[in-house]
């Protein structure tokens, strides 16, 4: 069985659409995985191959997805969180809006937000609500308190996780 991870912009265009396998919950939220070899689509540009394998979790609570890569993977990416509405899982598909923002976790433990410029740009462009920016300024700040301050719990459960796929 697989499920579909869709993610839209404000507004309804296409942003990410790819495959993943359901793995189960835990008090994190619900676990997907991507097999390298999968395909990506951005939009509709031509698909992506995903070279290595990666974990995402849907929080329980909050407004953001996060994938953890494999530790053999060759990126220097760690954690990659996106920064969106409440994702919402209906039947086999996973959507939200992404909002922009993103909060990563390099492998040498940094921790960085991604695409500041846009998030202010879209935001004015696009006419996101004020509750919505809030929220996600908010988000962003609490992820890189918690990704800055220790390993979250989260990020040891992913290990459990990618060992399934």
């Amino acid at each position: 069985m697989t499920s579909q991870m869709r993610f839209t912009k404000w507004g309804g265009k296409l942003h990410w659409v790819y495959p993943m396998e359901p793995l189960g919950s835990d008090e994190h939220g619900e676990w997907f995985g991507g097999r390298k070899g999968i395909t990506l689509r951005r939009g509709y540009e031509e698909p992506v191959t995903q070279p290595h394998d990666f974990v995402q979790l849907i929080p329980a609570h909050g407004c953001w997805i996060a994938a953890f890569n494999d530790v053999a993977a060759e990126t220097d990416i760690a954690v990659y969180i996106d920064v969106t509405t409440r994702p919402e899982v209906d039947g086999d598909v996973i959507h939200a809006v992404d909002l922009d923002l993103d909060v990563v976790r390099l492998r040498d433990g940094s921790v960085r937000v991604l695409d500041e410029d846009e998030f202010d740009e879209h935001r004015v462009l696009y006419g996101y609500p004020a509750e919505v920016v809030a929220q996600a300024r908010a988000t962003c700040d609490d992820l890189v308190a918690r990704l800055t301050t220790a390993t979250t719990a989260f990020e040891k459960t992913a290990v459990a996780w990618l060992a399934q796929l």
